[in-house]
């Protein structure tokens, strides 16, 4: 289904439209055509991976390298971590099947104690995945924020909330939203790291706006946490120290904030977490459907989170280090090429988009032969004029594979024109 419009959401009992079927099921039709095309045609849609060996996947009896993968500190890799885990299940076993709210493995209090003190927080609440805690938290508390956000508020909505949207990083029209008024308790929903752009919001501007109005803004760090951690003038480089989240990299407290992360992204571990009051949590205890009844994280995930907490702090400055190096070769090879990519914040998540969306069957046929496996970008995921493909670096990608990449993208440009930049590209870290 095609995303909600760019921008956050506040929820808060909107008067619903109806369309008749035939109606809007051509007009869905029509909204997913190129998608629908793609997924039948294109290679580096829906792949089957057989093999992998480091950051290089086989699919078929193609080689590539992975440029798709969300584990930034390539933990899910790292023989440390990997080799600690048979002793966590000789230990607990492979899954823990009570649920949450009858017991818990003492592996989740150990969690919370260690991932509160890392975010600067008051207390967490953990549960398997973000998905679960959009669900879940937002009707309990009552885009562009990611549409398990905007699913979230219709779950909210159908429970009496309002749902109200604003434009992406309009801080100006979510004001005029909540000067008007409404019922409260006013929850105002939106990204952490925008996981197409791989830029932040201005986060000091709706912080501001959450304090003056008595509103809780609800954060989804998803690809933020574990990258981008708070500021320090000894920081080996810009992503800040520790991998302690937006909220810190940016020098905010968690005074009417509610900060949603999870550890499928830098961690590579089955877990999520609500970084919240010790009051919500023993809300949320109560009134959070998977906490009650769902399935818990398998006891290799809890592993995986504790061993890659331990790796974090003895040299997670180290690889985020690492990461920054290989973002800034592409973004400079990008800048060579006179490309446009909306990423101004050097965060390692790289959209490249076209100057042909037409062109992105041919692009990801490219990448694919030429051994570069890459997300495609394609519409209504973006809009039109962001059509193209994303790239998201990890620690665990070689110089050599670098260097493989860097010649595709100035391969491709010779034979797909890239969407041009407007100026000299200037990276902007907040």
């Amino acid at each position: 289904m095609p995303e909600p419009p760019s921008g956050g959401a506040t929820t808060g009992a909107d008067s619903p439209t109806t369309a008749r079927p035939a109606t809007w099921l051509a007009r869905w039709l029509d909204v997913n055509a190129d998608l629908a095309r793609l997924h039948a045609s294109n290679p580096m849609l829906d792949a089957v991976v057989d093999e992998q060996d480091g950051r290089r996947i086989r699919i078929g009896g193609h080689w590539l390298v992975d440029f798709a993968s969300c584990n930034y500190l390539g933990f899910d890799l790292d023989p440390e971590i990997i080799a600690a885990v048979p002793g966590y299940l000789a230990r607990w076993g492979t899954h823990p099947s009570w649920s949450r709210m009858l017991a818990s493995p003492a592996l989740n209090r150990r969690i919370d104690a260690e991932l509160a003190a890392l975010l600067g927080a008051e207390d967490v609440l953990t549960l398997p995945t973000i998905t679960h805690i959009h669900g879940s938290v937002l009707p309990a508390l009552a885009a562009r924020a990611h549409k398990t956000i905007w699913d979230g508020c219709q779950l909210a909505r159908g429970r009496g909330a309002t749902v109200r949207r604003f434009a992406h990083d309009d801080p100006d029209e979510l004001e005029r939203l909540l000067r008007a008024g409404g019922a409260e308790p006013r929850v105002i929903c939106m990204d952490g790291i925008n996981s197409m752009t791989g830029n932040p919001p201005p986060l000091h501007a709706y912080t501001e706006l959450a304090r003056a109005y008595d509103a809780l803004l609800y954060v989804d760090d998803g690809h933020g946490f574990g990258v981008v951690g708070e500021r320090a003038p000894d920081e080996p480089c810009p992503y800040g120290r520790r991998g302690n989240g937006l909220v810190r990299h940016l020098g905010e407290s968690y005074d009417h904030v509610v900060l949603v992360g999870g550890f499928s992204k830098a961690y590579s571990s089955l877990l999520a977490f609500v970084a919240c009051s010790t009051r919500l949590k023993e809300l949320l205890k109560v009134a959070a459907p998977p906490y009650l009844y769902s399935g818990p994280s398998p006891i290799a995930s809890l592993a995986t989170v504790l061993e890659g907490l331990r790796v974090n702090a003895e040299r997670g400055d180290e690889l985020r280090t690492r990461l920054w190096h290989h973002t800034r070769r592409v973004l400079d090879t990008l800048g060579e090429l006179g490309a446009w990519t909306p990423n101004t914040s050097g965060f390692p998540i790289v959209e490249v988009p076209l100057a042909d969306p037409d062109d992105l069957d041919r692009v990801g046929a490219f990448l694919f032969a030429r051994g570069v496996y890459a997300t495609l970008a394609f519409y209504p995921g973006v809009p039109r004029t962001q059509v193209g493909f994303r790239l998201q670096l990890t620690a665990a990608n070689t110089d050599d594979e670098l260097d493989l990449l860097t010649d595709v993208l100035h391969d491709l440009a010779s034979r797909f024109p890239l969407r041009s930049a407007d100026g000299p590209r200037t990276v902007v870290l907040p």
